[in-house]
C-alpha cells in the first residue's frame, strides 16, 4: 500500500511518477524498497489518468452501497439468525450442565 501512497503523493506534488522518485519517497518514509514492486507500479501507472481514477474510485462505494441498502432481507438471513439462536441455546445448556457438575463436587 505504501507504494500506491508514494505514487499518489508524487502526483499530488506535481512530480513525475518514476522509479527513482517512488524509491526516494519510500526511503524517506523508512520503507524497505522492493525494486520489482516499484517497477511494476510505475509500469501499471503508465498511461493512466490518475485524476480520473481517483474520481471514479470516490463514487464507486456510494453507488455499490445503494443497491445493498435497498435489498430486502433474504430468507437465508432468517435461517442464519435461527441457527445462531439455536447455537446460543445449546451453549447455555452446556454451561448449565457444567455448573451442575461443579455443584456435585461441593455438594
Amino acid at each position: 500500500m505504501e507504494y500506491v501512497y508514494a505514487a499518489l503523493l508524487l502526483h499530488s506534488a506535481g512530480k513525475e511518477i518514476s522509479e527513482e522518485n517512488v524509491k526516494t519517497v519510500l526511503e524517506a518514509a523508512g520503507v524497505e524498497v522492493n525494486e520489482a514492486r516499484v517497477k511494476a507500479l510505475v509500469a501499471a501507472l503508465e498511461g493512466i489518468d490518475i485524476e480520473e481514477a481517483i474520481s471514479k474510485a470516490a463514487f464507486a462505494p456510494a453507488v455499490a452501497a445503494a443497491p445493498a441498502a435497498a435489498a430486502p432481507a433474504a430468507p437465508a438471513e432468517a435461517e442464519a439468525k435461527e441457527e445462531e439462536k439455536k447455537e446460543e441455546e445449546e451453549e447455555e445448556k452446556a454451561e448449565e450442565e457444567a455448573i451442575e457438575g461443579l455443584g456435585a463436587l461441593f455438594g
